[in-house]
């Protein structure tokens, strides 16, 4: 995909102002792209910033598709991403890369089509993944290892329950070759280390909350430490320094409908505190969508969860919503020096 040029002007005049075409940003700080094509370039008013240094930033053309490949497409949230892209087929060249045939014949059977899937198994090769990017201009990575229950546990549950002993919990595990290290660690940097060979110019990660606390539940199923190598993966996007990014930390994931609740935004796991921590996973697909293409998502990172339906009313502006957060996650304090590598 070809780009346009955005400059942000200086101080000189007292006020700052920034020029953009009116499809907006999937490219990088500080990277020139010349372009031989007229573009519609518009006042973007009321950024409250003023520059010092001119800015450069690489813009999608007004009226071109973008080439978006999603990783875990096989999966409840990443299907519903892709799918959402393939609906708009004016705006986006989506492709979705699955871990095996049946997750491939699944997502057929539900009306994505074949020549858009791509199979491979991310951590034990990256080739598949390497044509899925091949001319991409952002990569989605949906993909997460996922704890298993141990149906044994279970009737040591319902044992406990019958003698109303407090405190039970099903034990978890991971499948073999799908641990926390292995998926959420080994296989996101190599999508970023993909994505970054491919010259790909943004990258969507939807990852999770409670990453700020290494002692949190999640961590202990299974003993994967799943927030903690979700975190290592966040950092190493960031500190790459080859891509535009957004980093989403979902609340608790459930299957309602989406597009019917108002969106909630926080950092640093404050929204935790909120009684109602969940979000639908078709408004995190949405939210992805949207950053896809919006400047206020530029090199972000933001908690999401939202209010109970009929609470508030449902977000519709992406592009004000994430204006109205002027803060993003911090990094750097729970990483244990054990999985540092």
């Amino acid at each position: 995909m070809s780009a346009g040029l955005v400059c942000s002007c200086n101080k000189a005049s007292g006020r700052s102002i920034v020029y953009r075409p009116s499809n907006v940003l999937t490219g990088a700080k500080a990277r020139l792209i010349f372009h031989s094509k007229g573009h519609n370039f518009q006042p973007l008013k009321g950024t409250g910033r003023a520059r010092r240094e001119v800015t450069v930033r690489v813009m999608a053309a007004a009226g071109e598709r973008m080439t978006v490949t999603v990783t875990g497409a096989g999966g409840r949230t990443g299907k519903i991403v892709l799918q959402k892209l393939l609906a708009q087929p004016d705006k986006f060249e989506a492709r979705g890369v699955v871990r095996n045939a049946k997750s491939a014949e699944k997502l057929q059977g539900e009306g994505v089509p074949a020549d858009k899937l791509y199979v491979g198994d991310i951590v034990k090769g990256t080739e598949q993944l390497k044509k899925s990017l091949a001319g991409a201009d952002a990569l989605v990575i949906a993909t997460s290892a996922v704890p298993q229950i141990k149906p044994l546990s279970l009737l040591t549950v319902f044992w406990k329950k019958l003698l109303r002993q407090e405190g039970a919990r099903p034990d978890f595990s991971f499948k073999e070759g799908q641990f926390p290290e292995q998926i959420d660690w080994i296989g996101q940097k190599a999508q970023i280390d993909a994505a970054k060979e491919a010259g790909v110019k943004k990258v969507v990660l939807i990852s999770s909350m409670g990453g700020t606390d290494e002692n949190h539940p999640l961590n202990k199923l299974g003993n994967g430490n799943i927030l903690i190598w979700k975190r290592k993966a966040e950092e190493y996007l960031i500190n790459s320094g080859a891509f535009d990014y957004t980093i989403i930390h979902p609340g608790g994931l459930i299957d309602g409908e989406g597009g019917k609740r108002e969106l909630i935004l926080g950092v640093d796991d404050k929204l935790l505190k909120n009684s109602s921590r969940s979000i639908p996973r078709a408004d995190v697909a949405e939210l992805t969508v949207q950053c896809l293409t919006l400047a206020e998502a530029r090199n972000r990172s933001i908690d999401v969860i939202t209010k109970l339906p009929g609470d508030g009313s449902p977000t519709t502006d992406y592009a004000a919503l994430l204006a109205s957060l002027t803060a993003d996650c911090k990094y750097g304090s729970v990483i244990k020096a054990t999985v540092n590598a």
